[in-house]
């Protein structure tokens, strides 16, 4: 497991630096111990997929209905914080692979199909 940075008197996540990947990582891998996810299944990749789609389904009724932003912002970080924890679950750095990721987005063409922008790997050479 990795390492936990200590709580500051003003917070209740591991880490004051709010926008920090490394603090928001923390956060989650505190989380992930606090519950054991690890030995109790919460780390199988195929389940945190079924987690993933779940918070899609949630997001999507959110839009679909007309939600506020608020109700819309907390199911997309329901989302990240599972895309963080499957990172952590994979043993994968998610910013090495973020910014590699970025890096070969911003290389691709953009097209517009039914009158809206599309950027995808297949209008280019395989990714």
């Amino acid at each position: 497991m990795r390492p936990i940075p200590p709580a500051d008197a003003h917070s209740t996540t591991p880490m004051s630096d709010h926008d920090s990947y490394a603090a928001m990582l923390a956060a989650v891998q505190a989380f992930h111990d606090k519950h054991d996810f690890q030995s109790k299944g919460g780390e199988d990749l195929t389940y945190r997929v079924a987690l993933m789609v779940e918070e899609l389904g949630e997001i999507s009724a959110v839009v679909t209905k007309g939600h506020d932003s608020e109700q819309l912002a907390e199911e997309v970080a329901d989302l990240f914080i599972l895309v963080l924890g499957t990172a952590i679950s994979a043993d994968f750095d998610l910013r090495d692979a973020f910014w590699q990721k970025m890096d070969r987005l911003m290389q691709r063409d953009s097209r517009m199909v039914n009158g809206r922008i599309r950027v995808s790997a297949s209008f280019d050479e395989p990714s």
